[in-house]
């Protein structure tokens, strides 16, 4: 990490002892890899993947699924996390401190595209404002096909 992701991850973990504190929980080792993976992979993750992947990468570490679930659901409550409702099929969980984006799901094998359009952003206050609506915050998921599962579906 550099400089600046250092200052970044640190604000992000105090932030977390702190939320932990506030809700008479103890810091440990098993929560705190689970936000430091959050941070450094950058990744949708659902809770199972990111078992998975907490076990093999920290196979010393006595991490439970419980663990897992209970401490994105209280990130999320914090909202330091947010998360994509794939319905039946659960959640996928990501950092909440990258800049406003919107996804593109594909309804195939689930890959998530993240992009921002600032064209779009306008033409949504425009709209709200046409409609005297204020919007305090918003969610765009655009749900079709991937290029490889579209040419797989040809």
């Amino acid at each position: 990490m550099n400089t600046f992701e250092n200052l970044e991850y640190n604000s992000l973990l105090t932030s977390f002892k702190e939320l932990l504190k506030n809700n008479s929980l103890k810091f440990t080792k098993q929560r705190e890899v689970v936000l430091k993976t959050l941070y450094e992979r950058n990744e949708h993750f659902t809770p199972e993947d990111l078992y998975i992947f907490l076990k093999s990468t920290y196979p010393q570490l006595n991490i439970g699924i419980a663990t897992v679930y209970r401490t994105l659901n209280l990130l999320e409550e914090s909202h330091m996390v947010t998360s994509i409702s794939f319905g039946v099929a659960g959640k996928k969980f990501e950092l909440a401190n990258k800049p406003h984006h919107d996804h593109m799901i594909c309804k195939t094998c689930g890959l998530i595209i993240e992009f921002q359009n600032d064209k779009i952003e306008q033409l949504q206050l425009e709209i709200a404002k046409a409609n005297h609506f204020h919007i305090t915050s918003h969610l765009m998921q655009l749900r079709g096909l991937c290029e490889k599962c579209a040419k797989e579906k040809s």
